[in-house]
């Protein structure tokens, strides 16, 4: 793989996640703007819309918050990108440097800021290797961190999640974490969900199904694209609506992933995501050319 295009890439990408956000989750907001009849969630989603146009022309970031850094790199027989943990880590410094990041990367404990938005464990990168692939896959994701705050954790029993109740269990603790949530997770926000495993599984499955899948996508399982339509609109029927403030929009998308388990617990992990979807993916095939992914 060419090193070089693949530094390039990354770091257009990084500007890129922040200064936009992507298409997919744009086009949701113009539509929950279209369908709401509540006239303060018509004005909350018309400024979040008018704040992403005067980003983008003037070469700003959507919030002021950077976020967490999280990466998601596929790659096939002999492309592995050597370099990519020590790009990415280059491309948030400079990117802090140049004022499109604020620095908020601290110490977890200590709280010590090395004012550049890199540490220990930052960037965070999952690689997933795909035998015969002919490209490098990039995606990174800059998550709100309000969002966190609502984010929920449950080990259930088979008998807790209620596959006799159409997951009645299920769907009691999404909209349950969904009602603590409130407006923290500065929505309308999507939901990620991580079902198996065990715990620490759960988790990564909920970042990726909603950081790296696109939120207008269909589940090709039959059962995970019904939970998830049904669950996004059990939680929309709260009236929580966008900022929180009351509408008809307070969940744009859900995303589901699964991961087998053992028989005594089903791990649920419940993680919100706020409207500000940074986040920019791009295919770079071993020939040098690529294309946008997100």
């Amino acid at each position: 793989m060419n090193e070089e295009l693949f530094r390039t890439a990354v770091h257009d990408a990084c500007i890129r996640a922040v200064t936009e956000i992507s298409a997919d989750v744009k086009k949701l907001m113009r539509d929950a703007l279209a369908r709401e009849m509540n006239r303060t969630a018509q004005s909350m989603l018309a400024s979040m819309l008018e704040n992403l146009e005067i980003a983008k022309s003037q070469d700003k970031a959507i919030c002021q918050s950077p976020g967490y850094p999280t990466t998601w790199i596929s790659f096939g027989d002999g492309n592995f990108p050597a370099c990519a943990a020590d790009e990415i880590g280059k491309s948030l410094a400079e990117a802090t440097k140049k004022g499109y990041l604020r620095p908020s990367i601290v110490d977890p404990l200590t709280r010590c800021n090395p004012g550049d938005n890199t540490g220990k464990g930052v960037p965070n990168i999952e690689y997933i290797y795909k035998p015969g692939q002919p490209y490098v896959d990039f995606i990174i994701s800059f998550k709100g961190c309000g969002a966190e705050l609502g984010n929920a954790m449950k080990i259930f029993t088979t008998a807790q999640l209620r596959l006799d109740k159409d997951y009645a269990g299920l769907r009691r603790f999404v909209l349950e974490a969904a009602i603590n949530a409130g407006g923290k997770p500065c929505p309308p926000f999507g939901i990620g969900i991580g079902i198996g495993g065990q715990m620490d599984v759960a988790a990564r499955l909920s970042r990726s199904a909603i950081s790296a899948r696109r939120w207008d996508d269909t589940a090709e399982d039959p059962l995970l694209a019904h939970l998830e339509n049904e669950l996004r609109d059990n939680v929309n029927s709260l009236g929580l609506g966008a900022a929180g403030t009351g509408g008809d929009t307070v969940c744009l998308a859900v995303k589901i992933d699964t991961a087998a388990t053992h028989t005594a617990i089903a791990p649920v992990c419940v993680n919100f995501h706020c409207w500000v979807a940074r986040r920019a993916g791009i295919r770079v095939y071993d020939g040098g050319r690529i294309e946008k992914l997100l």
